[in-house]
């Protein structure tokens, strides 16, 4: 018992996080996700793979 008041604080908080406006600059962001280089798919090295015997 007790925990009313810690979940409706929560909850608001949740609330407030999921439905606010945050002001995002999209523009800005779109611009330091294509500045990266390249995508994760070229930084990682192909290791061979080991086959395993079948039983």
């Amino acid at each position: 018992m007790g925990r009313g008041r810690a979940k409706a604080k929560q909850t608001k908080v949740a609330r407030e996080l999921k439905y606010s406006s945050h002001g995002i600059d999209f523009n800005r962001l779109r611009e330091e996700l294509s500045a990266t280089g390249g995508s994760a798919k070229e930084d990682r090295t192909e290791e061979p793979v080991e086959e395993l015997p079948n039983r």
